[in-house]
């Protein structure tokens, strides 16, 4: 068996506290992937902890991320990585050739309560179920 075939896509989310949108990205992509897509986040400055008002609503959906904790932006996790999707970190955002970058504008949640946050989900979701479509040939 080909290993080079075997292997997981893997995604990188990056923004810059990792507390609120990365995290949200990466509960749903582990979720709704059922494990086919390796998924990490990071922060290039990480909060504390992770929003409570994005775990909250993720909660709504039942996707548990009260146990997540924001973790910093290493050069090994992006190298690691086969696509790296950044959330308003600019240019604190290593890059290296031969990796799919995708930089997806979304509303910083940080501060803000979870009626403000449940839009930001949605997308984050609707964005997460294309990204899936396009790394798993056979959920085409």
């Amino acid at each position: 068996m080909n290993h080079e075939t075997a292997r997981k896509p893997s995604v990188l989310f990056v923004c810059v506290h990792n507390a609120g949108r990365s995290q949200m990205a990466a509960a749903f992509l582990t979720t709704l992937s059922n494990g086919a897509i390796e998924v990490r986040s990071a922060g290039s400055a990480p909060a504390d902890k992770v929003n409570p008002a994005a775990v909250e609503a993720m909660a709504e959906l039942g996707i548990d991320m009260s146990a997540e904790i924001p973790k910093v932006l290493t050069t090994e996790a992006v190298k690691e990585s086969d696509v790296v999707i950044t959330m308003g970190c600019g240019d604190t955002c290593p890059i290296f050739p031969g990796k799919r970058y995708e930089d997806w504008e979304l509303e910083d949640p940080a501060g803000q309560g979870v009626e403000s946050v449940r839009p930001i989900r949605d997308e984050i979701k609707t964005r997460i179920e294309g990204l899936i479509a396009s790394l798993t040939p056979a959920a085409k």
